[in-house]
């Protein structure tokens, strides 16, 4: 009752009550969840136990729609051309990197944290944190649904645009599901739509940027926005 006539009150002046979700740095208008030892360090065996028993228990589940991830495709051949090699991160049971691969008629693969990435094709079990020698500026396009599951979004994504080649196109898939509202233990990361290009602007540092955001066709009716950000790597130099 107080908190309603609190409410009323601050309506009526102007402004709004809500609740700052824990994690929230005022700096960064952005939620990261911490995983920390007793003593204040980064507890990754934590981070990856998480992750893992995550994969698992959502093993049936998938976020990615096949008409989206086609559409999407499509989308991408337009911008820049036949593909020849494409990633995907965080994929769980491995559908995205087959619908693009079938799509575009070209190599996918991808990374998965859980050992359960040995149980599907074109997967390999990596934390999409880290990098291959193999792949940087190998990649034509860098696809992920998952990029709320970084412990380390800045890190993460310059991984990511590491491995795209110069002119290729790295694509968040990004929802209201996303936002910093949907922040766990499990999806560590939350920030809402128009503050991602901001994000993505700074730690870019001007070798990437987010080029164009697409609404995605098929979007749940749970969801208030769902989009793709097209992030577009600039120079030859990293």
């Amino acid at each position: 009752m107080l908190k309603k006539m609190i409410r009323h009150l601050l309506a009526r002046r102007g402004f709004a009550l809500t609740r700052v979700p824990q994690g929230y740095a005022p700096d960064k208008a952005y939620v990261l969840h911490r995983y920390l030892r007793a003593d204040g360090s980064f507890d990754y065996d934590a981070y990856k136990r998480i992750q893992t028993d995550g994969n698992k228990q959502k093993i049936d589940q998938v976020w990615a729609r096949q008409e989206n991830i086609e559409f999407l495709a499509s989308q991408l051949r337009q911008r820049i051309g036949q593909p020849a090699f494409g990633l995907c991160h965080g994929t769980r049971r491995g559908l995205e990197q087959r619908w693009f691969a079938d799509t575009l008629g070209c190599e996918f693969l991808g990374t998965e944290i859980s050992d359960s990435a040995n149980d599907f094709p074109n997967t390999v079990k990596w934390d999409f944190h880290d990098t291959k020698p193999e792949w940087i500026d190998a990649v034509d396009i860098v696809y992920s649904n998952s990029f709320d599951h970084s412990y380390d979004p800045e890190k993460c994504l310059n991984a990511w645009m590491s491995c795209v080649r110069p002119g290729g196109l790295c694509v968040i898939d990004h929802s209201a599901a996303h936002g910093r509202f949907g922040v766990s233990d499990l999806d560590p990361f939350g920030a809402e739509l128009d503050l991602m290009p901001y994000l993505i602007c700074r730690w870019g540092k001007g070798r990437y940027a987010v080029r164009e955001i697409l609404d995605v066709p098929k979007r749940s009716p749970k969801l208030s926005y769902h989009a793709f950000l097209l992030i577009q790597r600039f120079d030859a130099s990293w």
